[in-house]
């Protein structure tokens, strides 16, 4: 399937004015290309109770699963200026769950695959591996 890099972007910058950041003032975007060619948004949902914080990547995730699942292929992630911004360590792995370490990622050095930014990931394979 073709990534077209560009309309990822623009939807992760659309979602990004979406996002409600009162504290921070640091408004958040994600754009997801899936397997089935959708493509999702989500945006960070902040609260007075910092912990209880909203990343963009899992409003996204959600609307994944909300919309009929299936995996994350290509991954664009914007701040408020429509820079690329590589997710936290903590939304990394939720990414690898729903994209595995071929997720491929707009970064400021160039597309990279999730596997290189979240090296010895643990995953839904390490489970299964696991138990039996």
């Amino acid at each position: 399937m073709e990534i077209n890099w560009e309309y990822l972007h623009a939807q992760a910058i659309e979602a990004m004015k979406t996002a409600y950041a009162p504290y921070s003032k640091f408004p958040v975007g994600a754009a997801a290309l899936v397997d089935d060619g959708r493509v999702l948004r989500g945006c960070n949902v902040e609260n007075a109770s910092y912990g209880l914080t909203l990343c963009a990547e899992c409003g996204l995730v959600s609307s994944l699963m909300a919309t009929g699942g299936g995996r994350l292929i290509a991954f664009s992630c914007v701040d408020m200026h429509g820079n690329s911004l590589m997710p936290c360590g903590r939304c990394r792995q939720l990414l690898f769950e729903h994209g595995g370490g071929s997720l491929q990622l707009m970064t400021d050095s160039g597309v990279r695959p999730l596997s290189e930014l979240l090296p010895w990931a643990f995953g839904p394979e390490e489970m299964t591996k696991r138990r039996d």
